[in-house]
């Protein structure tokens, strides 16, 4: 064993203490502890630290431990590195924790509202859903890490205002589902979304459609929207055809009784409504079913004549030419831009459809780069899934409700 004074005054080289510890001195006169070792054949070599820093009692201890893992045949080398890999891998799982516990619903929200607002057409919508959220959701959701959120917490923000203000009600039931879409795609909670309606609160909630008790554009249920179509479609008329139109692919009346033929694009099944026909300003693209397409087929092409679905004169069709079909058929009790609404309920309450999908299809809050987004197909694909579904659905063969 080295003694304190040959550890003074050691000379550069290799000097055994006993146990495979070695005193190891350097030319320029530093001082480290190395413990030396075989195992499997191989000769190792495992640096304890300086002299300075570890003084040669410690530095016996540890040579004695590390000699008995070699006797129970475990590398001191491979063992240290294991530690150290649990180490770093427990701080990362503990930073973890602490980046997730901080992920609430307000902050991952706010987030999302930020990332959205350069799509969306004016300040009034990012207002509309900052106030809904602060409003409703926050006060029962704010605080909670988004991972947290469950069926429940979702339940307790919505069945206060459910029956008694469903139109909002609905409006935070998705704006939750997209904020807690949102935070999975980014990792920060895992599992079903406890806001999603299809296959989710439907079984716990009345349908929006029967709870609303007051609507601006009353419409009809979507369950009857079949049998109203069959109706619809034995009406002969360029209003009757107007109409079935307008329904098919959830437009205003005034988008469709202004349509014309070079809009239209039949190869590829799109109808482009140019940024002065449109409410928000901005050219909108609609996929076309193939019902909607079968109906523009029927259409004679007048001469000198660019609209679809002309009036008399050849100008557009009025408003209350639709509103005539309908009073034909004696349905009084709803409108044609109420079609809209069943729409959406029936989107909302029997599909699977992305809300934001949807909301695209009724030409709400579709901005510049969302506007870019669906046009390279992606948001198109499923608008014109959407669109075929409710095709569908309006026929009474229920489409495929699970895209």
């Amino acid at each position: 064993m080295i003694t304190t004074l040959q550890l003074k005054n050691a000379k550069p080289g290799m000097h055994a203490d006993g146990n495979g510890l070695y005193l190891y001195v350097k030319d320029g006169g530093a001082k480290s502890w190395i413990f030396r070792y075989q195992i499997a054949g191989r000769r190792r070599e495992m640096g304890l630290g300086a002299v300075s820093h570890i003084s040669v009692i410690p530095a016996r201890a540890e040579a004695a431990r590390l000699k008995a893992l070699v006797a129970n045949k475990l590398d001191p080398l491979e063992e240290k590195r294991r530690v150290s890999a649990a180490a770093h891998a427990s701080a990362a799982s503990e930073d973890r924790e602490v980046e997730l516990e901080g992920k609430t619903f307000r902050i991952v929200a706010d987030a999302y509202i930020a990332a959205q607002e350069a799509g969306w057409r004016n300040l009034k919508h990012r207002q509309q859903w900052e106030n809904t959220l602060k409003t409703y959701a926050f006060p029962v959701i704010g605080d909670l890490p988004v991972r947290e959120i469950g069926v429940q917490h979702v339940l307790d923000v919505l069945q206060p205002i459910w029956s008694k203000k469903p139109e909002t009600a609905s409006r935070v039931r998705m704006r939750i589902e997209s904020v807690l879409n949102s935070a999975k795609l980014m990792g920060w909670r895992e599992g079903e979304n406890p806001a999603i309606w299809r296959g989710g609160l439907e079984a716990v909630l009345p349908a929006i459609s029967k709870v609303r008790r007051v609507r601006h554009h009353p419409a009809l249920h979507a369950g009857s929207i079949a049998a109203f179509m069959k109706d619809l479609g034995d009406r002969e008329g360029i209003a009757a055809r107007a109409l079935e139109f307008t329904i098919l692919t959830a437009a205003r009346s005034g988008e469709v009784r202004q349509a014309r033929w070079d809009q239209i694009d039949l190869e590829r099944g799109w109808w482009t409504i140019p940024a002065d026909r449109m409410k928000a300003g901005r050219e909108h693209r609609v996929p076309l079913s193939k019902w909607a397409r079968n109906v523009i087929q029927q259409m004679p092409v007048v001469d000198d004549c660019p609209l679809i679905f002309p009036g008399f004169r050849n100008r557009p069709l009025s408003d209350m030419s639709l509103s005539a079909v309908l009073k034909r058929m004696n349905v009084t009790d709803v409108t044609v831009h109420g079609f809209r609404s069943t729409f959406r309920d029936w989107a909302a309450e029997r599909t699977h459809h992305h809300p934001e999908v949807v909301e695209m299809a009724l030409a709400h809050a579709v901005g510049n780069k969302v506007e870019a987004a669906y046009r390279r197909g992606n948001l198109l694909a499923k608008r014109e899934a959407l669109m075929e579904d409710w095709a569908q659905w309006c026929s009474g063969s229920g489409g495929n409700l699970g895209r």
